[in-house]
């Protein structure tokens, strides 16, 4: 009941990942602004998702999950209301920062927080809580679509707002009564790491986030820039939109299906596997741009790439200290978000520079690669300590 209530809060609270997304070109053309400019939006939202997830996730380890999810809630109506207000392209962008903020708790905190209520489904448990990211991609891209052409994207943004406000705020309220008055974790008695690296904590953590903003940089080009590339192909912001949802939507099975993994391989494996799939996607999307290629590379992309940010939650669970987990995460997942922030706006930057996005998915696969090496890494010292055992 815990993983249902937790995931419905995940699928709403992640709203402000795509909705960025789908309405990049329409803001645009209101403003009259370039492609990199309008993407600093998507920037910023990134940033706010980083670092609150690191702030929400000490506030998590030092008062639990329904304090941090509490203001995000908060932040998270007050942004979009403010975003559906603004008047400048500028606003638009700054506001954006508060609502990555507003949606922090919902995706690193809470899958830590997941990750204390399984010991032997650990895996499961926490890609479970990371797919309402996904479900959220997969939902939202179309209602926004639908919000826009009927009302306009000001009057979608607070609409939003409201709704998120509501509805997280009574799954709030379900998890707290399914949690119990012990709504902050006691970890004395937590079991001890399973892996050693015979690497620090803050050592390890580094070479996460370096692994963290590699992928994310490679994985931002398709899911960032799909909807205004198919508009540039002439197919459209509609088959965009549905190609995320498809995305997003195969990205779902990916998740769940690395936490299946992960249990019986361990985290360290899954990225790796994860992190060759998605390079090998974006060769595709170099080759081929017809409108039905598109949406097949799309859920192969999807499906892919979709369980490589939870397993890093996966491996923080996994060898280092249970009492330092939602802030080590935080701090992964800000890495991460990071890396989506950068490769959204630098695809966008050498989307202008060059006028296609062919150098822009060179560039990610170059990024991808650098994931690769330090996870192959970590994977050949692991298996020599296991050896040394």
């Amino acid at each position: 009941m815990r993983l249902a209530i937790a995931l419905l809060i995940g699928s709403i609270g992640s709203v402000g990942m795509w909705s960025i997304v789908v309405v990049l070109p329409v803001v645009q053309t209101e403003f009259g602004a370039s492609r990199g400019a309008v993407s600093l939006a998507f920037t910023l939202t990134m940033l706010g998702f980083g670092l609150g997830g690191v702030v929400m996730g000490r506030v998590t380890d030092r008062f639990g999950i329904v304090a941090a999810i509490s203001l995000s809630i908060a932040i998270l109506g007050a942004g979009y209301v403010m975003v559906g207000l603004s008047t400048t392209l500028w606003q638009f962008i700054a506001v954006h920062f508060l609502i990555g903020l507003g949606m922090s708790a919902t995706f690193g905190p809470l899958m830590a927080e997941a990750s204390h209520w399984f010991e032997r489904y650990r895996g499961l448990a926490v890609t479970i809580v990371a797919s309402g990211n996904y479900i959220a991609g997969t939902v939202w891209p179309p209602l926004i679509t639908f919000g826009i052409q009927y009302a306009g994207w000001r009057y979608t943004h607070i609409a939003i707002g409201a709704f998120c406000a509501v509805a997280m705020t009574l799954l709030l309220l379900l998890l707290r009564a399914q949690i119990g008055t012990a709504t902050v974790r006691d970890h004395a008695n937590a079991p001890p790491p399973r892996v050693d690296l015979e690497l620090s904590t803050n050592t390890l953590t580094v070479l996460l986030c370096i692994a963290g903003i590699a992928c994310c940089v490679a994985m931002a080009m398709p899911q960032v820039h799909i909807v205004a590339y198919c508009g540039d192909l002439g197919y459209g912001p509609v088959h965009g939109a549905e190609m995320l949802s498809l995305m997003m939507a195969f990205g779902i099975v990916s998740r769940i299906g690395s936490g299946f993994l992960a249990d019986r391989i361990g985290g360290i494996r899954t990225l790796l596997i994860g992190s060759v799939a998605q390079a090998f996607a974006l060769l595709f999307y170099l080759f081929f741009d017809s409108l039905s290629s598109l949406y097949i590379i799309s859920a192969m992309f999807g499906l892919f790439q979709g369980g490589i940010v939870p397993c890093y939650a996966i491996i923080v669970r996994e060898s280092m200290p249970a009492r330092e987990a939602a802030t080590r995460v935080g701090i992964v997942i800000f890495a991460s978000v990071f890396g989506m922030s950068f490769g959204g706006w630098v695809s966008g930057v050498i989307f202008d520079a060059t006028g296609s996005y062919a150098a822009a998915f060179m560039n990610g696969i170059a990024w991808n690669a650098l994931n690769i090496l330090i996870v192959v890494s970590l994977l050949l010292r692991s298996r020599s300590r296991l050896v040394m055992a």
